[in-house]
C-alpha cells in the first residue's frame, strides 16, 4: 500500500483489460464451478444413482486441495516457475488441468474414476488460481484499487457462473460424459495461452515494489500468522459461504419435492448469480465514495435475511422468481468481504492470504452443504425450512467478526491513500528484510 493513486485512467483500463479474460476462463472451467460441478453431480445422481449425502461427500472430499489452498498460495509467493512468476503457473498448470479433463473424456464413467479425475483437476487448478488471485491482490494494493478490482472480479466472474449454471443442467441432460469433458479440456487449455500475455499496465515493475517483498518460507509463515487483518477477512468469507441448504438440499428439494426438471436447479443458480450484478455495479460506485467499514456493516445487515424467501417456495416457478431478490440481498456484502481480503494481504504474501481465504470459502461451501444435507434429511416435511433458518443464523455471526478488523484498515475509500496502514506495511517490510 502506498501513495500511488488508482486514478490513472489508462493504467486502470489496461488492468481491467488484462484481468477480464483471465477471470472469465478461470470461473468458467474451474473444477469448483457450475459448468464442471453440475454435470458431474448429475452423472453421480442419474448414472451412478448416488444419494444426496453421497453427492455431498463426493463434493466435500474431491475439493481437499481447495481446503489447503494456502499451501498453493505460499508456493506462488516463493516459487518463480520458468522465471515468469505468475505467468509461469498459467503456462504449466493450465495445460495440465486440461489433460486431466481429456483423460476423463476417454475413461469409463465410474465413481472411482470421477473421484480421481476431479481430485487431480482440483489439485492442478489450485496453482493457476493461486497465481491469478495473488497477482490480482498485488495489483489492487499497488494501485489502491481493491474495491474496483473486487467489483470487476465479481461482475466478470458472474458471466461464466451464470452461463455455467444455466448450461450445466442442459449439458447434463443433452451431452454424453465424453463430450462434456472434451469441451472442458479444450476451454481449460486457454489458460496456458493467457500465460504468454504480459501487459505493462499490470506487470511493469510489479514484483519489484515493496508490496511484493517477502521473506523465506518460515519467515512468511510467521508473518502470516501474526498478521491480525487475516482473521476477520477469512472468517467473514467463511461464514458468508456457509449456507446449509442452498446447494444439494435445494437441488433435491426442487427435483424430488417440487418435481422440477434437472435444468431448473441450474436456472435458479443462474438467476441468483445474475441478480448480484446490479448490486456489484452499485458497490463499484459506492466504494469510491463511502469508507469500506460502512459498506461491510450495511452489506452484512442486508444479507442476514437473504435466504429466508426460500422457505416459502411451493413451485419451481416461485423458486425462479425469488432467486432475484435473494441474489440482490447479497450483492453489497460479498464484494466488501473481498475488498477487505485484498487490503488485508501482508507484503509478499498476496497468494497465501487470498488462497487461505479461497480455501476456507470452499471448505465452508462443502461443509455447509454436508450439514445442510443432514438437516434436510432429518425431517421429510420441515427439513428444508430448518436449512433456511440455519443460514440466517450463520450470517448473523458475521457482525461480531467485523469488530476484529484492525483499526484503520477499512477506514478509507477505494483509491484513497491510508498513511496509518502504509506505516504498518513499511514496518513489516523492514522486519521481513531483517
Amino acid at each position: 500500500m502506498n501513495s500511488r493513486s488508482g486514478g490513472d485512467a489508462n493504467s486502470t483500463r489496461g488492468v481491467f483489460l488484462y484481468f477480464t479474460p483471465l477471470i472469465l476462463i478461470m470461473y468458467l472451467v474451474g473444477p469448483t464451478q457450475y459448468l464442471v460441478d453440475i454435470p458431474t453431480t448429475y452423472m453421480l445422481k442419474d448414472l451412478l444413482h448416488a444419494s444426496a449425502t453421497q453427492v455431498s461427500i463426493f463434493r466435500l472430499v474431491t475439493a481437499l486441495p481447495v481446503y489447503v489452498a494456502v499451501l498453493f498460495g505460499l508456493t506462488r509467493d516463493l516459487w518463480n516457475p520458468l522465471g515468469r512468476r505468475d505467468r509461469g503457473y498459467f503456462l504449466i498448470f493450465g495445460p495440465v488441468t486440461a489433460a486431466v479433463f481429456l483423460w476423463l473424456a476417454f475413461s469409463k464413467v465410474s465413481y472411482a474414476g470421477l473421484f480421481a479425475g476431479m481430485f487431480l483437476a482440483m489439485l492442478a487448478s489450485r496453482f493457476t488460481m493461486a497465481a491469478y488471485q495473488g497477482l490480482q491482490a498485488l495489483v489492487a494494493q499497488e494501485k489502491l484499487m481493491s474495491g474496483r478490482l473486487a467489483v470487476l472480479w465479481q461482475i466478470v466472474a458472474s458471466v461464466p457462473i451464470i452461463a455455467g449454471a444455466w448450461a450445466g443442467g442442459i449439458v447434463a441432460k443433452e451431452l454424453k460424459p465424453q463430450e462434456t469433458f472434451l469441451i472442458l479440456g479444450a476451454l481449460t487449455a486457454l489458460i496456458g495461452l493467457l500465460g504468454l500475455w504480459k501487459p505493462r499496465s499490470v506487470f511493469d515493475h510489479a514484483y519489484d515494489r515493496p508490496e511484493a517483498k517477502g521473506a523465506d518460507l518460515i519467515g512468511d509463515i510467521k508473518r502470516l500468522v501474526k498478521h491480525r487483518a487475516v482473521y476477520p477477512a477469512v472468517l467473514a468469507l467463511f461464514l458468508f459461504q456457509f449456507s446449509p441448504g442452498s446447494n444439494t438440499p435445494l437441488q433435491y428439494y426442487l427435483t424430488n419435492k417440487l418435481h422440477a426438471s434437472d435444468a431448473v436447479y441450474g436456472e435458479f443458480q443462474a438467476i441468483f448469480a445474475a441478480a448480484f450484478i446490479p448490486m456489484f455495479f452499485l458497490y463499484g460506485w459506492l466504494c469510491k465514495r463511502v469508507p469500506l467499514k460502512k459498506l461491510l456493516f450495511w452489506g452484512t445487515i442486508l444479507t442476514i435475511p437473504q435466504m429466508i424467501p426460500l422457505a416459502f417456495i411451493q413451485t419451481p416457478a416461485q423458486a425462479l422468481w425469488l432467486a432475484v431478490p435473494i441474489g440482490m440481498m447479497g450483492g453489497i456484502a460479498y464484494p466488501a468481504y473481498l475488498d477487505l481480503a485484498m487490503r488485508a494481504c501482508p507484503p509478499g504474501l498476496q497468494g497465501a492470504l487470498m488462497m487461505l481465504a479461497d480455501g476456507m470459502f470452499y471448505l465452508s461451501y462443502r461443509s455447509g452443504d454436508l450439514l445442510g444435507s443432514a438437516i434436510y434429511s432429518s425431517s421429510p416435511r420441515f427439513g428444508f425450512v430448518y436449512c433456511v433458518i440455519a443460514i440466517a443464523a450463520v450470517y448473523a455471526l458475521i457482525l461480531p467478526v467485523l469488530l476484529l478488523i484492525p483499526k484503520g484498515l477499512a477506514d478509507t475509500r477505494d483509491g484513497e491513500a491510508n498513511p496509518s496502514i502504509e506505516a504498518v506495511v513499511k514496518a513489516e517490510i523492514a522486519e521481513a528484510a531483517a
